[in-house]
């Protein structure tokens, strides 16, 4: 009966230990496997690092891959079109200061991904686009006046956009959009350019002053002719008819003006004279 349950106890332990085997090893084969994998998402790729052979010249794509625990390692990348945006300050030909807002649309040429990670990193676009768009503005910038950076804008927005795409293209950087989002002078150009203004409203008010003065004394002068000839017209007519348009004239007058007084509520008439005490009553006079 002792042998029989010892027989049993070993059994036991043995079973145990075969199972406590076989976990580990399952266990140890799911460790492998799992960092024998990785995955790369939608819009991305990734680039192998071997130990022995270094960064690997072919990008891998999207999907799960196989690689060799310890010996590979893998580095994933975005390739998806990112939005950068910075600022520059910088110098025109007239040595006046602009503050010029850029925004970039970027993404890396796809088949240089193990160049750009031997010679960048993964952090190539912060390292490269805010030097290289500072660059070419200051360049850009600085051959045109203040005053064209407005009135030739387009002009300006092309000269940055093809130079930083040449720019970004030694660097195996794809550029989709470059844009000119904001420009702002200094305060120095700001209160030149109002004081202008002014100066150029003021010059067109004398103008229009002027002008009304020419406009006046010509108006003057014709009305002055007018009555000159008027006149002599009137002398003529005297000369040759005696007064009497001179009484007709006032005669007409005198209508008018009784015209508009009859039709006056607040006008009374009274007899000339001394006729005026004509309709008081006697009686009421000597009392």
């Amino acid at each position: 009966m002792a042998a029989a349950g010892g027989g049993g106890s070993q059994a036991a332990v043995s079973f145990l230990t075969n199972v406590a085997r076989l976990a580990f090893g399952l266990g140890a084969g799911a460790t492998l496997l799992n960092s024998s994998l990785y995955t790369v998402d939608g819009g991305q790729r990734a680039v192998l690092f071997d130990r022995f052979r270094g960064v690997l010249d072919q990008t891998v794509g999207e999907g799960t891959h196989f690689l060799i625990p310890w010996l590979q390692k893998p580095y994933i990348f975005d390739i998806r079109t990112r939005p950068h945006t910075f600022t520059s300050n910088s110098g025109t030909k007239d040595l006046q200061m602009v503050n010029l807002t850029l925004r970039l649309l970027s993404r890396p040429d796809v088949p240089y991904l193990p160049t750009i990670f031997k010679s960048l990193g993964t952090e190539y676009d912060e390292k490269v686009l805010p030097s290289i768009g500072n660059e070419v503005l200051k360049a850009v910038v600085a051959q045109f006046n203040a005053d064209q950076l407005l009135t030739e804008r387009p002009h300006v927005s092309a000269l940055v956009r093809d130079a930083l795409i040449r720019r970004a293209r030694d660097f195996n950087i794809v550029l989709d959009d470059v844009a000119i989002t904001h420009l702002s002078y200094g305060a120095e150009f700001s209160s030149a350019v109002e004081k202008k203004q002014v100066a150029q409203q003021e010059a067109e008010r004398s103008k229009f002053l002027v002008a009304k003065a020419e406009q006046e004394r010509r108006a003057a002068v014709i009305r002055a002719e007018g009555e000159s000839e008027a006149a002599k017209l009137i002398s003529e007519a005297t000369a040759a008819t005696g007064m009497g348009l001179l009484e007709l004239r006032r005669i007409e007058a005198a209508r008018e003006i009784a015209g508009t007084l009859a039709k006056s509520p607040n006008v009374a008439y009274l007899p000339g004279g001394n006729q005026m005490l004509l309709g008081l009553n006697p009686n009421s006079l000597g009392r």
